[in-house]
C-alpha cells in the first residue's frame, strides 16, 4: 500500500488544516463539515489527518475498541475483566460510502455464523469500527435519510443501538464526525449541518504561485509516494508532537469571563438558534489557545472560533452566500469587552464600597450573598484564577435536545412598483420590465403518489437497493440482497424434512427471500410559469417569482431535475431543459419579462412536448407537473376550450400535476381550481404554498384517474 499524501504537504487551505487540527486536539469540538468546488483536495486533507492522530490503547481481541482503561460495560464482547491487558493501534479512519446499505453502517446479523452454526450473532458496523476515531463521509450531502437517521442518534447520544432480525446490541460509537461536499450537488438536512461542530469553505487558489505549486508536489508523489513522504517526515513527526502537547495542555487551559461574555454576544448578535453554537464556540477558542501553547484563551481566539463555528448555523435565506460579516463580527467583540470590562469595573466599585466585617460579625451576614458577592457561594458559578472558569478537561459531545437552525423563513417581498412604459409584447400589450423575486422560503413539500423506482433522491416513495428494510419477496430473476430472518423463516420448517443433522441449516433455492427496500426518488419537476399581462397587472409577479425560487430551492435540495416553461403573448417556450442543476434556472427566473395576453394552451403542451421527451430518456423517473397561473386563458382561437383540451391530454399520460393558484382580490373566479381538477390534480394557494402556514408539511399529490 503506497504511503498516504503527507498533511504537511497541502498547499494552502489553511483554514481546512487548521480545523482538522481543532479536532484532533480536543475531539468536543464535534467534527467538521468541509464545503467546496470539486478538485480542492477535500478527500486527500481529511484521509492525511489519520497519520496524525494518536494512537489509542485498546482491548485486545474486543471488535468494538474499547479503551482498557474505562471498558464499555455493554459491550456485546464483554465483558473486559480488569486487567485484560491492552495493545496499541493507530487511529482509525472510518470512510462512510454514499451507497452504503444501513447493515453495513450499523451492523447486523452474522451470516455465515447464523447458517454454519445456527447462533445469531452480532457483525459490527462502521459505527463500530470508528469508535475512537474518525468517521468520514465523502459527499455528505448525497448521504441517504435512512443513513442519515442512524448517524444522528450515534453522534448526538455516543451509542449505536441495533434492534432487527432477532438482534438486540447496544455499543458504543464515539467518534469524530468529518463530512465533505459540493454545494452545488445539493444541500444538507439541517439537523446533520447543525451537527457539525465547525465548517470551513474551500476554494483552489487563483493565483499562478500556489497552483503550480500544487501541481508540482502532486507530480513528485505519483511518481514515488513512498520517497515524497519521507520529505516530509520531519514536519509531520512536529505536527504530531505539537497535537500530543496541545492535548496535555488542554485541561489547563482557562475561558475568562470576557471571552464568554464575547461568545454569548456574537451567537445572539447573529441570530444563531439554540446553545449548541455557543458551546463548540466555546471548545474551539479553548483547542485554538491550546494549539497556540498557551494557558488562557484570548479575544483572537474567539475571532477565529467564530469564523468556523457559526457560518453554518446563522440564520439566513436560503440563496445568501455562506460566511459572517467580519466588520459586524469585530464590532460586536469589541462592545461585548468594553460592556464586559464596566461589569468589572463596577464589582470592583461594589466590592471597594462595602464596609469592612466587625469583629464578631460572620461572613455569612454579608447581604449580597454567602461568601460576600451575588456570584459567590454555591448558587454563583465557581471561579478560577482571575475571574474565569477554572480549568476543566473538555468533555465529550453531549447529548443534544436543541434543534438545528432552520433557514430564515421569510415570506415573499413586497410588491414592486408600477412598471413604465415598455416596448410592445408578442400578444401586442404593453411588455413589462423583470419584476425582482421575492424572498425564497421553506415550501410544503410536494410529492408524486405510489411508489416510484428511480433514481436516488429526497422526494418520493421507491424501492431503492439501499433503503430501509420493509419486506421480503420471492427473488424475480437473479437474487439481490438477501432478506436473512425471511429465508430462515421460509427453510426452518423444511429441516426435520431434509434430514439435516447436527447445527446449521438445508437451503434450496426455494427458500432464499430477497429484501424489499423503500427510500426516496428523485423526480423530474416541471415548472410551468403564466408571465402574461394577466399574472404581472396585479403586481403579483415579485411574489410568484420568490415561491417558484423557493420551488427551485426544494427541488435542488430533494436532488431533483428541473425544467422551466413559461408562457405569455401568443407562445411558450423552454427557458430552461430538464437538467441537474438549478442554478440557469433562477437566473433565466429572476430576468424573465411579464406582459402579453395568456396562451395557456400553449404552454401546457409545450410542457407534454417536454415531458414526452424526457420519459423516452429515463423511463424511470417520474415527473410531477407544478403549473403557476391565475387561470386565465386569452390567447389564441377558444383558448379556454383549448387549454381544456391540453390539461385532459396531460391528464391521460399520468403525470402527477399541482396548479398552485396566484388568484388574488376580493372577487376570486376559481379558474386555477378549475384547471387543476381537468388535469387530475390538486390546487394549492400561493399564500398556503409556505410549509410554515399549514398545519400538514407533507400532502401527496393525486393521480389522474
Amino acid at each position: 500500500m503506497s504511503a498516504p499524501y503527507p498533511f504537511s504537504a497541502v498547499v494552502g487551505q489553511d483554514d481546512l488544516r487548521l480545523g482538522l487540527v481543532l479536532n484532533a486536539v480536543s475531539p468536543a469540538v464535534g467534527g467538521i463539515l468541509v464545503r467546496g468546488e470539486k478538485g480542492t483536495a477535500k478527500t486527500t486533507t481529511v484521509r492525511a489527518l489519520a497519520s496524525l492522530l494518536p494512537a489509542v490503547d485498546v482491548v485486545p481481541g474486543c471488535r468494538f475498541c474499547c479503551d482498557p482503561a474505562a471498558p464499555d460495560p455493554a459491550c456485546p464482547d464483554g465483558p473486559h475483566p480488569p486487567g485484560a491487558g491492552a495493545e496499541r493501534r493507530p487511529a482509525r479512519l472510518v470512510e462512510l460510502p454514499v451507497g452504503a446499505s444501513e447493515d453495513r453502517l450499523v451492523g447486523a446479523l452474522d451470516i455465515e455464523r447464523a447458517l454454519a452454526e445456527g447462533v445469531r450473532a452480532f457483525e459490527p458496523g462502521l459505527l463500530a469500527d470508528a469508535h475512537r476515531g474518525v468517521l468520514y463521509v465523502d459527499e455528505v450531502n448525497l448521504l441517504g435519510d435512512h443513513l442519515v437517521d442512524a448517524l444522528l442518534d450515534a453522534a448526538a447520544t455516543g451509542a449505536s443501538y441495533v434492534e432487527r432480525e432477532g438482534v438486540s446490541v447496544r455499543h458504543a460509537a464515539r467518534f469524530l464526525l468529518v463530512g465533505t461536499m459540493n454545494p452545488e450537488e445539493g444541500e444538507l438536512r439541517p439537523q446533520l449541518l447543525d451537527r457539525f461542530g465547525l465548517t470551513v469553505e474551500v476554494a483552489a487558489a487563483r493565483e499562478t504561485g500556489p497552483r503550480v505549486e500544487v501541481v508540482r508536489r502532486r507530480l513528485a508523489y505519483d511518481a514515488d509516494p513512498a520517497a515524497f513522504a519521507a520529505r516530509w517526515a520531519e514536519q509531520e513527526r512536529e505536527l504530531r508532537e505539537r497535537i500530543v502537547a496541545a492535548r496535555a495542555l488542554l485541561p489547563k487551559v482557562r475561558l475568562g469571563d470576557t471571552e464568554l461574555r464575547q461568545i454569548a454576544a456574537t451567537c445572539a448578535a447573529f441570530e444563531v438558534d439554540g446553545m449548541r453554537a455557543d458551546i463548540v464556540m466555546a471548545r474551539t477558542a479553548v483547542a485554538l489557545a491550546a494549539w497556540d501553547g498557551r494557558d488562557e484563551a484570548a479575544e483572537q481566539d474567539v475571532r477565529r472560533a467564530a469564523l468556523l463555528a457559526l457560518p453554518h448555523r446563522r440564520r439566513r435565506n436560503p440563496f445568501d452566500a455562506p460566511g459572517l460579516d467580519e466588520q459586524r463580527l469585530d464590532e460586536v467583540l469589541e462592545q461585548a469587552r468594553r460592556e464586559a470590562e464596566q461589569e468589572q469595573a463596577r464589582e470592583r466599585e461594589q466590592a471597594q464600597s462595602q464596609p469592612q466585617s466587625t469583629e464578631g460579625e460572620e461572613p455569612g451576614d454579608d447581604p449580597d450573598g454567602p461568601d460576600g458577592g451575588p456570584e459567590g457561594g454555591p448558587d454563583g458559578p465557581d471561579r478560577g484564577p482571575g475571574g474565569g472558569l477554572p480549568p476543566q478537561r473538555a468533555p465529550e459531545p453531549a447529548p443534544s435536545g436543541a434543534t438545528s437552525s432552520e433557514h430564515d423563513q421569510a415570506g415573499p417581498s413586497s410588491e414592486p412598483a408600477e412598471p413604465g412604459p415598455a416596448p410592445s409584447a408578442p400578444g401586442g400589450a404593453a411588455e413589462q420590465p423583470p419584476a425582482a423575486a421575492g424572498e425564497p422560503y421553506r415550501t410544503r413539500m410536494l410529492t408524486v403518489p405510489g411508489v416510484g423506482q428511480g433514481a436516488d433522491g429526497r422526494r418520493s416513495r421507491a424501492r431503492t437497493a439501499s433503503g430501509r428494510t420493509t419486506g421480503a419477496e420471492r427473488p424475480r430473476g437473479r437474487l439481490g440482497a438477501l432478506h436473512l430472518a425471511a429465508t430462515v423463516r421460509a427453510a426452518a420448517p423444511h429441516q426435520r424434512a431434509r434430514g439435516r443433522r447436527g447445527p446449521g441449516l438445508v437451503l434450496r433455492r426455494d427458500d432464499l427471500r430477497e429484501a424489499v427496500r423503500e427510500g426516496r426518488e428523485g423526480n423530474l419537476v416541471l415548472f410551468v410559469v403564466d408571465a402574461s399581462g394577466s399574472m404581472a397587472a396585479r403586481q403579483r409577479m415579485g411574489a410568484v417569482k420568490g415561491a417558484v425560487l423557493s420551488l427551485l430551492l426544494d427541488a435542488y435540495q430533494r436532488r431533483d431535475k428541473v425544467g422551466l416553461v413559461t408562457f405569455r403573448g401568443s407562445r411558450a417556450e423552454v427557458a430552461l431543459p430538464p437538467t441537474s442543476s438549478v442554478d440557469t434556472g433562477a437566473a433565466r427566473l429572476e430576468r424573465l419579462p411579464t406582459g402579453g395576453r395568456t396562451p395557456l394552451a400553449a404552454g401546457l403542451l409545450r410542457a407534454h412536448e417536454v415531458l414526452r421527451v424526457e420519459r423516452l430518456r429515463d423511463p424511470a423517473r417520474r415527473a410531477l407537473l407544478v403549473v403557476v397561473t391565475d387561470g386565465r386563458a386569452t390567447g389564441g382561437p377558444e383558448p379556454v376550450a383549448r387549454a381544456a383540451r391540453a390539461a385532459r391530454l396531460l391528464a391521460a399520460s399520468g403525470v402527477a400535476s399541482v396548479v398552485v393558484d396566484c388568484e388574488t382580490g376580493p372577487v376570486r373566479l376559481g379558474l386555477a381550481g378549475a384547471l387543476a381538477g381537468e388535469l387530475g390534480g390538486v390546487t394549492v394557494a400561493l399564500r398556503e404554498l409556505r410549509a410554515d402556514t399549514v398545519s400538514a408539511l407533507v400532502k401527496n399529490v393525486r393521480r389522474a384517474a
